[in-house]
C-alpha cells in the first residue's frame, strides 16, 4: 500500500462472536483470531488479500469506541506533527503490532477517528 491508501477497517463490537457470525453470514468475510491480541478478528472479504479487509475487536479493549479507517503512511512519527498543525490531535500514540508494524490513533478537526498505519520494513 501507498501513503494515503486506506488499508483497512476496524469495527469495534460489544460481543465479537456475534459481529464476527453477522459479517461472515451477511457477506461471506473470513475471519482468523490474531495472535496476541485478544478479541481482536481479522477479515477478508470475497476478494482475499486484493480486496480492503480489517478486523472485530472488542469495544474499548481490542478496538476503539468507533469505527475507524486506518491509512499507510510512511512514517508514522513524521505524520503526527502533520496531523496536528493541520488541527487534529493524536487519540492514541505510535504502538508497535509485532512482527508486522506500527499504528496510532489520530482524529481530524471535525472528531472523527483515524488509524494510520506504517508497515514494517524488511
Amino acid at each position: 500500500m501507498a501513503h494515503g491508501d486506506i488499508t483497512h477497517v476496524e469495527f469495534p463490537a460489544d460481543d465479537p462472536e456475534r459481529a464476527r457470525n453477522f459479517y461472515a453470514e451477511a457477506f461471506g468475510w473470513r475471519f482468523r483470531a490474531m495472535e496476541d491480541f485478544p478479541d481482536y478478528y481479522l477479515f477478508e472479504t470475497a476478494a482475499g488479500r486484493e480486496g480492503l479487509g480489517g478486523a472485530v475487536g472488542r469495544r474499548g479493549r481490542s478496538a476503539g469506541e468507533r469505527v475507524r479507517n486506518f491509512v499507510t503512511v510512511d512514517s508514522i512519527d513524521e505524520t503526527l506533527p502533520r496531523i496536528e498543525q493541520l488541527g487534529g490531535s493524536v487519540v492514541e500514540p505510535r504502538a508497535e503490532v509485532p512482527g508486522q508494524g506500527w499504528y496510532a490513533v489520530v482524529a481530524d478537526t471535525e472528531g472523527n477517528e483515524l488509524g494510520l498505519w506504517e508497515d514494517l520494513r524488511i
